[in-house]
């Protein structure tokens, strides 16, 4: 992550509470991420682009035109520096090695991380230790909750609800009556 901006970026994130999580540049791109105490807004990340952008033109950083990309870190964001598996132990992640290694993939809880290797608790639940040189790509990972529901064609037939006269639908212990003539929820959304 180190870059001669970092130095120039820094203080003017400070300025706004902004702690500098990672650094990216290609020749016209300059990526920046940022998070703060409690979540980043997006009004202080506006008002964090602005500083930055208007230093970068007073010290005329010498790229020419760039695009200047700040935003936060998000539920699933990259691994690459120590900081970061540090700042993420207790985290889902998914690790993708070097084809150096013995194991290609590694996917389960991040329990510990130094400055040269981390910890990595599988469903196995036997702890893998990787050293950080040979991570090839790094991610946390957010468990959207419980896991999907079978298919339909895999899940067992229901009984079919009796029909009530005028194109209700009955209903049974004690579940709420729907007729035909109510709207279903997508159009009722739309009709509010």
């Amino acid at each position: 992550m180190e870059d001669v901006m970092i130095p120039v970026i820094e203080p003017l994130l400070a300025q706004f509470d902004l702690e500098l999580i990672d650094f990216d540049r290609s020749p016209q791109i300059i990526r920046i991420t940022v998070d703060q105490e409690g979540g980043v807004d997006l009004d202080t990340i506006a008002k964090a682009t602005r500083a930055i952008s208007e230093r970068f033109d007073e010290l005329d950083i010498g790229i020419g035109r760039y695009t200047l990309e700040i935003s936060s870190p998000g539920v699933e964001r990259r691994l690459r520096t120590a900081a970061h598996f540090k700042r993420s132990i207790g985290e889902t992640i998914t690790v993708k090695l070097s084809a150096d290694s013995d194991i290609r993939r590694v996917d389960g809880l991040l329990s510990a991380a130094t400055d040269e290797e981390i910890v990595v608790i599988p469903e196995s639940g036997e702890p893998v230790t990787i050293a950080i040189s040979m991570i090839d790509k790094a991610r946390t990972v957010f468990n959207w909750g419980s896991p999907a529901k079978p298919s339909p064609s895999k899940a067992k037939p229901k009984p079919k609800s009796p029909k009530a006269p005028g194109g209700a639908v009955s209903a049974t212990k004690g579940a709420a009556t729907t007729t035909a003539s109510e709207p279903k929820s997508e159009e009722r959304a739309a009709t509010q």
